[in-house]
Formats: structure tokens, C-alpha cells, sequence
């Protein structure tokens, strides 16, 4: 709705960017409280933030790339042009997983107590990026008749302009929200360590495999057109949740 924030002279103040970073920073307060509450070191908890920030962007910008590959061997300097939207979420969240696993395994902290502690600001962070992306116009729907639909009039949008399109983005961002906020409340009755993690893992595979219904943006499909590349990662995280919360709370009994 309005890619740039701020334009002046050489100065240019991008939505997306400045709403994520936003994100970023409410999550790792949020953090930092919850550790600090805990007892958890804070200086460990501010080291494993940044390392999976850092590969969530790369992870994010990496299957982004891979996806739509073709515009970025014309012009391989667009795969640095993060401003412009493309970074995609299962990229990022499955690059950070691993980075976070390594660290957490080196310094022999408690693995599931820590995915628990960092999981509801993931879902945070979800919200401000989808409001990033509304604002930027990635991430768009397909076109419908709905009395909800938004029409980008933007030249500078990377949506579809001019036409009545499901925002998708603020299905996402309303879902992340609600999933923040019941996974706050899921922390404060967990039976065990690693439930907020894989509960969210499971509930946001599922509602993110509806939302690609509904989505229109070129973000790579597999088994022809039927499942994009997202529907087809979220089916197998969704089953490996499953698996994993059945799997956790069996040990915890025992």
C-alpha cells in the first residue's frame, strides 16, 4: 500500500525493511525478558538471536531465489535487493532451526527450553512481516469479488495493481497474531519442554497451507501446479510435529 516510507534527497526509507526490523527488535526484547525470568544466560540467549537472524535471512533469501530463479540469473544483484520483498519464511525458519540446534548442542543448553523460549516471538515477528509485505505489496492474492478485497494503486507495489485481490498478507498477519497470542498462553500450561515449539510448527503449517489458496505471487510449485513449494514443506513439517508432540509428551511420562 506504501512501499516507501520516507524519501528524501538520497535518503530512501523502505516499509518492508523498517517493519521487519521493527519485529526484530520487540521479538528479542520479548526474548530477553522471558530468559532473564527464566534464568537463562542472557548473553547465550543475545548471541543465539542474532546467529539465526542473520541465517534466517539467508535461508529466507536463498529458497526465495531458488524458487524463482530465472529473473536472478538475468540480474544476479537482484538477490541482494531485500527491500523489494522475497524472503520466504520456510527458508528462513528451516536454516535458523539448524543454526540454532548447533548452538544450543555446543554449549550443552537445554534444547527444547530454549526453541520454547524464542517460538512465540517467531510468531510475532510472522505478524510484522506480513505487515511488511502488505505494505510492500509482495507476498499478494489472486483477484476476487470479496468486500474485503484491496486494490494496490502504487506504482512503486510489487502487487498486481489495479485489481481486487485477496490480502493475503493480512491473513497471515492476523493468523500470527492469534497464534502469538495462543502460544502465550499455551507456554504459562505446557506439560513439557518442546510443546509451544512443535504446537506452532503444526498449527502454522496448517493455516499457511490454506492461505496459498489464495495467494498469486510467483513462488514456485511442485508436483506441477497442484502444491506449492510452501503447501508441500508444511505437509511434512506438519506430519514431523505431530510425530514430535506425540513422541515428547510419551517421554515426559515416562
Amino acid at each position: 500500500m506504501c512501499p516507501i516510507l520516507i524519501q528524501y534527497g538520497g535518503l530512501t526509507v523502505y516499509a518492508y525493511g523498517s517493519i521487519l526490523a521493527l519485529g526484530f527488535v520487540i521479538g528479542m526484547i520479548l526474548i530477553l525478558l522471558k530468559a532473564r525470568k527464566e534464568g537463562v544466560p542472557l548473553e547465550r540467549v543475545a548471541e543465539l538471536f542474532c546467529l539465526t537472524i542473520f541465517s534466517a535471512l539467508i535461508g529466507a533469501r536463498g529458497l526465495h531465489v531458488l524458487t524463482n530463479l530465472e529473473p536472478f540469473l538475468k540480474d544476479p544483484s537482484g538477490i541482494f535487493k531485500v527491500w523489494e520483498g522475497g524472503l520466504v519464511f520456510y527458508g528462513g525458519f528451516l536454516l535458523a532451526v539448524a543454526t540454532a540446534i548447533g548452538y544450543i548442542r555446543w554449549h550443552r543448553l537445554p534444547l527444547w527450553k530454549m526453541t520454547d523460549l524464542f517460538t512465540p516471538s517467531i510468531a510475532l515477528g510472522l505478524f510484522f512481516a506480513r505487515i511488511g509485505c502488505f505494505m510492500a505489496g509482495c507476498c499478494y492474492g489472486s483477484a476476487t469479488s470479496l468486500p474485503w478485497a484491496v486494490t494496490f494503486t502504487d506504482p512503486r507495489s510489487l502487487a498486481r495493481l489495479h485489481t481486487a485481490l485477496h490480502p493475503a498478507q493480512l491473513y497471515e498477519a492476523g493468523s500470527s497474531l492469534a497464534l502469538f497470542l495462543f502460544l502465550i498462553w499455551v507456554e504459562r500450561r505446557k506439560g513439557y519442554d518442546g510443546q509451544v515449539f512443535w504446537l506452532f510448527l503444526l498449527l502454522y503449517s496448517l493455516v499457511r497451507f490454506l492461505i496459498e489458496f489464495v495467494r498469486d505471487d510467483p513462488r514456485g510449485f511442485l508436483w506441477g501446479t497442484f502444491l506449492s513449494t510452501s503447501q508441500t514443506i508444511g505437509i511434512c513439517l506438519a506430519i514431523l510435529s505431530l510425530f514430535m508432540l506425540s513422541f515428547l509428551k510419551r517421554r515426559c511420562r515416562r
